[in-house]
């Protein structure tokens, strides 16, 4: 494959679109496989028998190596080549796709899962920072990030619809085998359309920042994940000391690297350090709700995989109109505000959300998730536009990984703490009627999931373990909204809102 080198803001506009194109639908590939397991829970529960820790393992470990990679990955692209990075990891995606599709053991799916993460964290930070570099003009940069947000978050939402078509008709694996024939056709067209570009001057390529990069991630969403499930014990301050050990090395080594992996000083400014939060406050929200109302809508409302995944659409159809209405939004309220309104628009959809799950009727669910979607969509796009818009375009790879960290451990912090939270309030609102055996009644106290295959349909144990669960959502839909309030606040009162569509090069104060 020839690199093409010659700058990338020279692209005529068909070429631009086409290559945007491209990176949109590697991005709505992956924010589909985030999200595209959650209806298949039910069903690999039924063949793999794991429990409730490997369920949430398999889960959430992908997007734990996507986390813990993708500053890394981002600036790498920067130095080999961010199309070259794509082009290799889309091929290492298919791959482990067709490897998790033939999982026989949940050890084997979540090890799967892992490498799809990894393969994941060389797409993602190159899809971002070529916008970056082939859309130099800041109104047009802003609609085509608008697009790649739509298809993160529209992705996230097709995940269950996509899941519940494809349940309908093959077994779980299914979900994993619909990547290979998409990568096929993003690599072909990828090196035809994509052009490439890296930064021409990035210094050398610091091993010790990587490690310690991913030793401050990778324990830190561990220490969270195993405190909220299993309580405060040595193992999990254990992680967050080594955790906190590394991020402060790491900072120290970024300020006396002539070429940081991370440019830290960054995070001084108020507006970029409070458009990562609000970025990862709420896909945190979003993700760790999504993942686990799927299963509400299969396991306690008695949904079929595809009308799980119809059900869902709303949230999916607004995240969607955000490209319509985001140009409009900062030009009348600025970005901060725009942010701010975002959020508080989702935290009214969650609170709503937690009523309306109680509900006999769809109807209000489904309404309930129009201001969850198109309030994400819009914090989402203008938050990753803040951030890549911060540092110059050679730089992009690496700023795009920092935008793209917070996304993904929004999404793994996501299912680990609102998930453990859920199983916590399931399990101690459960009650269980006397006559169950052991098996019976360990299995109820694991999970739904576990509960309903082993229960008969119908049975006062089955009903009150469904019951127990719908409590439990709605507990977690009413906390992750709180979650959101606070972003919105920090949005406001951080990030500048200037009323114009034009971003500047960097931001201030």
């Amino acid at each position: 494959m020839t690199l093409q080198t010659s700058p990338v803001g020279t692209l005529s506009a068909r070429r631009r679109w086409a290559a945007l194109a491209v990176l949109t639908l590697a991005i709505l590939l992956l924010a589909i496989d985030g999200t595209v397991l959650s209806l298949a829970v039910p069903s690999l529960t039924r063949d793999l028998a794991p429990t409730a820790t490997q369920i949430l393992w398999i889960g959430d470990v992908y997007s734990l190596a996507l986390s813990g990679l993708l500053v890394v990955m981002g600036t790498l692209a920067d130095r080999v080549g961010r199309k070259r990075l794509l082009l290799v990891g889309a091929t290492a995606f298919g791959l482990a796709s067709v490897l998790a599709a033939s999982a026989s053991t949940p050890e084997m799916l979540i090890a799967a899962r892992l490498l799809l993460g990894v393969a994941g964290s060389t797409i993602m930070p190159s899809t971002l920072s070529i916008i970056r570099n082939v859309f130099p003009d800041p109104a047009e940069r802003t609609r085509a990030i608008a697009v790649w947000s739509a298809a993160a978050g529209g992705g996230a939402a097709l995940g269950p619809l996509v899941g519940g078509a494809l349940l309908e008709h093959f077994w779980w694996g299914s979900v994993f085998v619909i990547n290979v024939p998409v990568m096929v056709v993003l690599v072909v067209a990828g090196t035809w359309l994509l052009p490439e570009s890296k930064d021409p001057h990035p210094g050398r390529f610091d091993l010790p920042s990587a490690a310690l990069s991913l030793a401050t991630v990778l324990p830190f969403v561990y220490a969270v994940k195993h405190t909220v499930s299993a309580g405060v014990d040595l193992l999990g301050l254990a992680c967050a000391v080594v955790a906190a050990a590394a991020g402060t090395v790491f900072v120290r080594r970024q300020r006396r690297l002539a070429a940081p992996m991370i440019d830290v000083d960054l995070f001084r400014t108020p507006a970029f350090s409070g458009a990562v939060l609000a970025n990862f406050i709420g896909v945190f929200a979003l993700t760790g709700l999504l993942y686990f109302f799927s299963q509400y809508l299969q396991l306690a409302r008695g949904f079929r995989p595809l009308e799980a995944g119809l059900a869902e659409l709303p949230a999916t159809l607004a995240s969607i109109a955000v490209v319509a209405v985001v140009g409009t939004a900062v030009v009348r309220l600025g970005r901060g505000r725009t942010i701010a309104v975002g959020l508080l628009l989702t935290a009214a959809g969650l609170v709503t959300v937690a009523a309306a799950e109680g509900a006999a009727s769809y109807l209000w669910l489904g309404l309930a998730l129009v201001p969850v979607g198109l309030g994400v969509g819009l914090a989402q796009t203008v938050t990753t536009d803040a951030v890549v818009s911060a540092v110059p375009p050679h730089k992009a790879g690496a700023a795009s990984g920092i935008s793209e960290t917070a996304y993904e451990l929004g999404v793994a912090l996501g299912i680990a703490v609102l998930g453990s939270l859920l199983t916590l309030v399931y399990r101690s609102s459960l009650t269980l009627p006397a006559g169950l055996d052991g098996a019976e009644r360990a299995a109820a106290e694991d999970s739904l999931a576990s509960a309903l295959a082993v229960l008969p349909a119908g049975a006062p144990a089955a009903h009150a373990a469904q019951e127990a669960f719908v409590g439990a959502m709605q507990t977690t839909s009413l906390v992750a909204a709180a979650v959101t309030l606070l972003g919105a606040v920090v949005a406001w009162r951080t990030i500048p809102s200037p009323r114009t569509v034009a971003t500047p090069a960097r931001l201030t104060a």
